[in-house]
């Protein structure tokens, strides 16, 4: 397979121009512990509430007139569902999204809000019927990662890192779900400072990446182990095809975070960060805070990939 490279993300940052926000480089001097400084990439001030954004307007606007006159289908538990849906609004395009009955209703009620009819069932059939419903009704499947388009498009966040870059920047950290966000971020990011280490962040609870990465072979994990997390935009099985070449051609690592050290993150990105972020989108500061040993670093740059929280999950991390 072809990786994506400078050609197609420099295309993918011209196509989004004026939808997607280009975030700042945040830096977080109350994280500072004498030895390392952490900058944040705020994603969850994006329109629809975290990167995918990104990826998801790159893809359908790169559709030819046929292709958007026959509409959309994607699936997502919530994040690629509010992206395709809002970049189909923009765009006039018919969009129908499967999500598992699990989502939170904050991302389910935005993905309506935003004009998408979505189809809700349980957590092992929304890879599959995509498929179904693209075959019965012509749809155009949008998938949330494996796709050159999407992983151009949310490698647009990588471009923007290097070009905003600290000095000494040595080290940035991702979450990987299906891969999408971290194979687009590390190729920008090793095509222009090849010096950065690229690590990738996983809740241990949904490690399949990181398994997969060490063993130089996709491994695929159970519904039922990856849906014990609470980062509920992690629980992916399994890492796509072509983000995992990404992934062995430009990722120096995976580490991973325990359900407590994400729930702690999200309390701390409110209190100190005044970031409003959902557990999936903490995991990468998570690591930070505490696995610094086997992120290493000095100057870290951390994604916040995604903000949809439920306000009640929020009030009782906050409270905890």
């Amino acid at each position: 397979m072809a990786l994506v490279g400078l050609e197609e993300l420099r295309a993918a940052r011209q196509r989004i121009a004026g939808v997607a926000v280009r975030t700042p480089l945040v830096p977080a001097p109350w994280a500072a512990d004498g030895e390392r400084r952490l900058w944040l990439k705020p994603e969850n001030l994006q329109p629809t509430g975290a990167f995918k954004t990104r990826g998801a307007y790159n893809r359908l606007a790169a559709l030819t007139a046929q292709e958007r006159a026959r509409g959309v289908v994607a699936q997502s538990s919530g994040n690629h569902a509010q992206a395709v849906a809002y970049a189909a609004g923009l765009l006039g395009i018919k969009a129908v999204i499967v999500m598992p009955d699990t989502s939170p209703a904050v991302k389910v009620d935005a993905t309506r809000a935003f004009g998408a009819e979505v189809v809700l069932v349980e957590p092992q059939e929304r890879d599959t019927l995509p498929a179904e419903l693209a075959e019965r009704h012509g749809y155009v499947w949008v998938p949330p990662y494996d796709d050159p388009f999407i992983i151009a498009g949310q490698g647009t966040v990588g471009l923007e890192i290097a070009e905003d870059a600290p000095a000494g920047l040595d080290t940035v950290l991702v979450p990987v779900s299906g891969g999408g966000l971290i194979a687009g971020t590390a190729a920008a990011l090793k095509l222009t400072r090849p010096g950065v280490r690229v690590v990738g962040v996983e809740p241990e609870l949904a490690a399949d990446a990181q398994a997969s990465l060490r063993a130089g072979e996709r491994l695929s994990w159970p519904v039922a182990d990856t849906y014990r997390t609470i980062a509920d935009g992690l629980r992916t099985p399994s890492v796509g095809e072509l983000p995992f070449e990404h992934l062995t051609a430009y990722v120096d690592d995976i580490v991973t975070v325990t359900e407590d050290e994400i729930r702690a993150t999200v309390a701390l990105l409110a209190r100190r960060g005044r970031l409003v972020a959902e557990p999936s989108g903490a995991v990468a500061p998570a690591a930070y805070f505490h696995r610094a040993a086997q992120t290493g670093g000095q100057v870290v740059a951390a994604v916040v990939s995604g903000g949809n929280i439920e306000p009640a999950l929020l009030a009782e991390l906050l409270a905890g």
